[in-house]
């Protein structure tokens, strides 16, 4: 028998943990705010996580969290934190570190 061997693929570009409470109005629209902004912006290159922080709390004191819904941006690059429901696209855009093509343009660069 032939042993098979798979290279190891890279990692996504983008890890992204994001911390809610429950079912609560701000974690629902958290949740819709970065999934739609991963999809437009970030498709095939991204890891998103999500924690109920009610169902592990351990987890929210162990990244010390202030307040939630919060992002964590894990990479690329410098740990990023936001805090609130990822409404402001161009915030959350620019916490990423990514830049749309143009005004009013949905596609990224």
């Amino acid at each position: 028998m032939e042993a098979e061997e798979r290279p190891e693929l890279a990692g996504p570009e983008y890890v992204l943990h994001l911390y809610i409470t429950g079912a609560t109005p701000n974690s629902t629209r958290a949740v819709r705010n970065i999934k739609e902004i991963c999809e437009l912006y970030l498709k095939g290159r991204y890891e998103l996580l999500i924690v109920d922080i009610y169902q592990q709390p351990e987890l929210a004191q162990r990244e010390q969290l202030i307040g939630a819904p919060t992002l964590i941006k894990r990479s690329p690059g410098l740990v990023r934190r936001l805090v609130g429901d990822l409404s402001d696209r161009e915030r959350v855009l620019k916490a990423l570190g990514i830049t749309p093509a143009g005004p009013g343009s949905s596609q990224p660069l």
